[in-house]
């Protein structure tokens, strides 16, 4: 008999089928630090987002700062201005946490500063003193006078 229908049942090849394509084979994993100071030699900046993302970089020198999926809320005051509450960003460096009175109440904030050119961006919330505040604990807010938008912006 022909075996031909034994092909036919065979599983097709393995199709790994990306939603994007990120740079380098790192990009998707988890960097550990050791891999980030490898990168940081080769690479202008530490991170890269992957560029099917759309992404929020430093106007100054245009260092990803932040992914949009990250972004929580734009509806917040800075002192130049329009700034975004983002939960996590790349590429930021912190400076040391202070307690200001911001219009919320007290908070202890440290400013944020871009790693790649120093420019200072933003600040983020260590700790909140009023219970309604907390959720901001841990987040960053980054003005948009210091951001640009990079990918896949209408």
């Amino acid at each position: 008999g022909c075996h031909a229908h034994c092909l036919l049942s065979s599983p097709p090849w393995r199709q790994v089928q990306r939603s994007c394509n990120p740079t380098g084979p790192d990009a998707g994993e988890e960097l550990r630090p050791s891999d980030m100071v490898k990168m940081t030699k080769s690479k202008t900046f530490q991170a890269y987002l992957p560029s099917c993302h759309r992404t929020y970089s430093c106007i100054h020198c245009r260092a990803h700062l932040a992914n949009h999926d990250e972004l929580i809320s734009k509806s917040f005051q800075g002192s130049q201005g329009r700034a975004y509450l983002f939960n996590s960003v790349v590429n930021v460096g912190c400076g040391p946490a202070e307690e200001r009175v911001l219009l919320t109440g007290l908070h202890a904030v440290a400013d944020i500063y871009c790693e790649n050119c120093k420019t200072t961006l933003g600040w983020k919330y260590e700790h909140a003193f009023e219970s309604s505040q907390k959720y901001k604990e841990g987040k960053f807010i980054i003005e948009l006078a210091h951001m640009i938008k990079d990918n896949g912006w209408e």
